[in-house]
């Protein structure tokens, strides 16, 4: 039977078309928000990280009441890093909202989410967003959906698609562009009319599985999921079947519902729902609860592999302390442990050495966003250089993953870019062209993709568009050329000095400004020559009791490049550390003593 009071949909789109913002119009349509309240913009965005970035990390369930019907929403993040959470929580939904931005079309993003959609059959209705923007073409993005969907291999059913014109941050939704309409609801009333009701067994036994986990220092993981048939109930008995097949009964202590932006603790819960479940321990992506008399079996939910690793170390920096609060290894362990708990996606486990922590994610932004969130918390720590995950086949050959990558560049530019990707490893697999822009595609090893976007953009002037998702594992493509500059490195503690920076930005680009704290074996700047070569930052001018017709040179510094997380990591070689204190990220050597590192290159 169909549960016509509710309906479960997904919101799917490329980063930075809309999403949550338009998620926030549909929150005020629907009158979660009082008509004097403050509310800040993109409501959902709730962690500090998103709101800067823009762009959705974790994916959110919230609900909306509209005409007696429950709507549940599942916001899910637009990168590629982020692409796990996407491809576990359609499994909730029985619909999704495509939005795709009127001038810029489908991207890449796009065609990897609507993919999944389709093939989990899900009712797509198309969103066309920005229709309020210069250069807007909202008939083009709709062409280019279809055949997008053509491609992928959409049904007839889903190819005669539902379309909603709308410009989320005006805060209204037209179903044609030129209708004048200025609210929100010809989007919500398409939600109930073409999102299919779930399909539900009230009576039958007790089904749901977990597709999203979430966290709570007070009540411990949090199984989310869709309610398949059944009522669950608080107290009840339960049984949990894991992937692997293996069975423990369990007990739910608690059944929350999501309403409005949280949830609600209920009594029970009917099927269709979209509901959280505490008290089964350690709770994972795939479980299945189920009843103990008369257990339901289901497809198990694929949890995607890390593709890239890291090592997190407590701090060995001599201004270890200045910084941060917490420096100890013992604490950055507990930290990494429990990070562990709630986030699925990362494998983390400590080196057979014990001396750090690996941590193993989906990519170099997917890792980042744990170390910016660690040295918020005020941790000190510092991470070697980004290692791709590799596996072997039966015959013991080394495979490594390879992405997909594509790239949008002005035609002028196009020649450039093919350059760029090919000193990367890329291999090109198609190329086409309008009268603008040039679309290409390539396969490009995990490694080569290390500091790619910067190098893009420089060899582009920043017009490019790049975006690579992991597509398999190929077989290992040999090795890769580093970086070919060498580093400056400082000799000694101290503080850096105006006199002195004057003569090294002549022989390179500089990482420090004057009065900045270095120390020895500290990356201060990038030569301008291969080989290394150390510096002193701290040389002051001699003095004599002669002027020289020099004396009164003013010294004009330019401005150090400074280093974002992820610019860092994709910087580093492999005898070098990126290290981390809430207030600093400084480069610098493994070994910090110059003789160190000259036994180490003899040996």
């Amino acid at each position: 039977m169909k549960q016509e009071n509710i309906r479960n949909v997904a919101i799917i789109a490329h980063v930075d078309h809309g999403k949550t913002t338009l998620v926030d119009r549909l929150l005020y349509t629907a009158g979660v928000f009082r008509e004097n309240q403050q509310v800040q913009e993109r409501v959902l965005d709730s962690n500090d990280q998103e709101r800067e970035r823009g762009i959705t990390i974790l994916s959110k369930n919230i609900s909306i009441h509209y005409k007696g019907v429950k709507i549940n929403v599942i916001d899910t993040p637009g990168h590629a890093d982020f692409g796990g959470e996407v491809e576990r929580v359609l499994n909730m939904a029985d619909g999704a909202l495509l939005i795709v931005d009127a001038y810029e079309g489908p991207k890449p993003q796009t065609r990897f989410v609507l993919s999944h959609a389709l093939a989990a059959h899900l009712r797509i209705v198309v969103v066309v967003n920005k229709i309020d923007r210069p250069n807007a073409d909202p008939d083009a993005a709709v062409d280019k959906v279809f055949d997008l969907m053509v491609e992928l291999g959409a049904s007839d059913e889903q190819l005669d698609f539902p379309v909603i014109y709308s410009s989320a941050v005006n805060g209204y939704a037209r179903y044609d562009a030129e209708d004048g309409n200025m609210d929100m609801l010809p989007l919500l009333d398409t939600i109930l009319k073409e999102i299919p009701a779930p399909e539900v067994d009230p009576d039958g036994p007790l089904a749901m599985q977990v597709c999203t986990v979430d966290h709570s220092s007070y009540e411990g993981r949090i199984g989310v999921g869709r309610l398949r048939s059944g009522t669950m109930h608080e107290k009840e008995q339960v049984l949990v079947v894991r992937p692997d097949g293996t069975q423990k009964s369990a007990q739910v202590r608690k059944v929350y519902t999501f309403d409005n932006l949280g949830k609600v603790e209920v009594p029970e819960a009917g099927a269709g729902d979209i509901i959280a479940v505490i008290g089964i321990e350690d709770a994972d992506i795939g479980d299945v609860i189920t009843d103990p008399e008369n257990p339901v079996e289901m497809e198990p939910i694929a949890v995607e592999e890390p593709t890239m690793s890291v090592v997190f170390e407590a701090s060995t920096s001599p201004l270890v302390g200045r910084d941060g609060e917490i420096v100890g290894g013992r604490q950055l362990k507990e930290r990494l442990m429990r990070e562990k708990e709630s986030n699925i996606s990362m494998r983390i486990e400590e080196t057979e050495d014990r001396t750090g922590i690996k941590v193993a994610g989906r990519g170099v932004l997917h890792l980042s966003v744990l170390m910016e969130t660690m040295r918020r918390e005020g941790f000190e720590f510092q991470v070697g250089r980004p290692q791709v995950v590799y596996k072997t086949d039966e015959n013991g050959n080394k495979l490594e993953p390879v992405e997909e990558a594509t790239i949008d560049v002005p035609n002028d530019y196009a020649g450039k870019a093919i350059e760029v990707m090919g000193n990367a490893g890329g291999i090109m697999e198609s190329m086409a062209s309008d009268e603008t822009m040039t679309h290409l595609t390539f396969s490009i090893p995990s490694r080569g993709t290390m500091g790619l976007k910067t190098r893009i953009l420089n060899a582009t002037h920043g017009e490019a568009v790049l975006f690579h998702r992991f597509r398999e594992y190929g077989p290992f493509s040999g090795e890769m050329a580093g970086r070919k500059n060498g580093s400056m490195i400082a000799m000694t503690t101290e503080r850096a000095v105006a006199y002195a920076l004057d003569t090294l930005q002549e022989r390179g680009r500089l990482f420090v400004g004057p009065g900045d704290d270095c120390y020895e074996g500290m990356i201060v700047g990038e030569s301008a020559k291969e080989g290394d070569m150390v510096v002193n930052v701290a040389r002051t001018k001699n003095l004599g009791n002669q002027r020289s017709s020099t004396a009164d040179k003013a010294i004009q510094l330019t401005p150090p490049i400074t280093f974002t997380l992820e610019e860092a990591l994709e910087y580093i070689e492999d005898d070098e550390l990126v290290e981390v204190t809430p207030k600093n990220i400084r480069l610098r050597k493994r070994l910090l003593s110059a003789t160190d590192r000259r036994k180490a290159n003899k040996q």
